[in-house]
């Protein structure tokens, strides 16, 4: 089965093509917004996986836009991420973090002092966030100032620092599902005038730019970057697509990334390849092809087999099945993940689910 095939990502060897896709589960220490005993042992677990991508961090709190989330911006969170890696090496494994600004999809109790979230633009994010309360709308964003860019920037760096700190393999930037990166490259939600917005080039610059910025911690294989050109999560769209991404991943070649990571579809709904064409990103793209969005595992087998894609990611398959590759490998039954348990909560649905092994 190729998909169980090994598979070198820069100079880091892979066991496998299976790959653990970023889930926020809402399970960090209240507070703090560090990593805990629980989170390690969720992640040990999954240690399997020909690679290990974390639950989305926020890179400061002005990123933040979901309660109990897991942060990479202070001394208290380098420290419970260190435990996660730790305990995730000591069991074979390999992991990297996802990195994280949310934009304008946050709520102003999660702000510092209690201010808007920021966004290329004063446009109000659809969809929901995730309080002490429970669900709401997000807070109306304001427009960042063109010379605050670069302290964004910076903060993505300084993560960047932290990550290797908290000994992470490597980073994949959240560039996707709506967030701030995102937000910058789709032209609905950017409709800025200065050197961030208008035409294709100049919406993709931020995102180039923290590129370089992250590129100056870490060497640029261990760097990945998740993109969704299609989905229309929290609300993001863009009429056009194709030419904004071809000239992003053009630049992200040039950067020498080791992987793009890309939701082929509608993230967690549907896959669908559609008008966007897919491979035209992974033509243009010297680096790996993670392919993403409600695969199964025979559909994954045929996008490796065929070179569509050099690694398939999984998502809730690995929220339900920490044995997730054995399973692959036995074609055995996969447990069914409790959706109700998602977000916050406890053991009960997070490092409870059987393995083959138990059963």
């Amino acid at each position: 089965m190729k998909l169980l095939t090994p598979f070198k990502l820069g100079d880091l060897e892979l066991p496998n093509r299976i790959v653990m896709a970023p889930l926020t589960r809402n399970r960090a220490t209240r507070g703090v917004d560090a990593a805990n005993d629980l989170n390690v042992e969720y992640y040990r677990q999954r240690a399997s996986a020909g690679l290990i991508i974390s639950e989305a961090s926020q890179i400061s709190q002005e990123g933040q836009g979901y309660v109990w989330t897991p942060g990479l911006y202070t001394d208290a969170q380098v420290e419970g991420w260190s435990k996660v890696t730790k305990g995730v090496h000591a069991a074979g494994g390999r992991i990297f973090v996802q990195m994280w600004h949310v934009g304008r999809v946050s709520h102003s109790s999660l702000q510092p002092n209690g201010a808007p979230p920021v966004a290329p633009s004063a446009i109000q994010a659809e969809g929901r966030t995730f309080i002490e309360t429970g669900f709401v709308q997000p807070s109306p964003p304001r427009a960042l100032e063109t010379d605050e860019i670069a302290r964004v920037v910076a903060d993505y760096a300084r993560a960047a620092r932290n990550a290797k700190d908290a000994g992470f393999d490597g980073i994949e930037l959240h560039g996707a599902n709506g967030y701030l990166i995102d937000q910058f490259l789709k032209a609905d939600s950017n409709k800025r005038t200065d050197k961030y917005g208008g035409s294709v080039e100049k919406r993709c610059r931020f995102a180039l730019e923290v590129v370089e910025a992250v590129a100056k911690v870490w060497d640029g294989k261990r760097i990945g970057i998740r993109l969704s050109p299609v989905s229309p999560a929290n609300g993001i769209s863009d009429p056009d697509p194709q030419p904004v991404f071809d000239h992003l991943v053009r630049g992200l070649d040039a950067a020498g990334l080791g992987y793009i990571h890309v939701v082929e579809g509608s993230t967690g709904f549907k896959h669908d390849f559609g008008a966007f064409d897919y491979m035209a990103l992974r033509q243009a793209f010297r680096g790996a092809y993670i392919a993403n969005n409600c695969y199964k595992r025979d559909m994954a087998e045929e996008a490796v087999a065929s070179g569509r894609a050099d690694l398939v990611a999984f998502g809730r398959s690995f929220i339900a099945n920490p044995d997730l590759v054995e399973r692959f490998r036995r074609n055995a039954p996969l447990n069914d993940a409790d959706v109700k348990t998602f977000y916050g909560g406890d053991a009960k649905g997070y490092t409870d689910y059987p393995t083959l092994a138990a059963g």
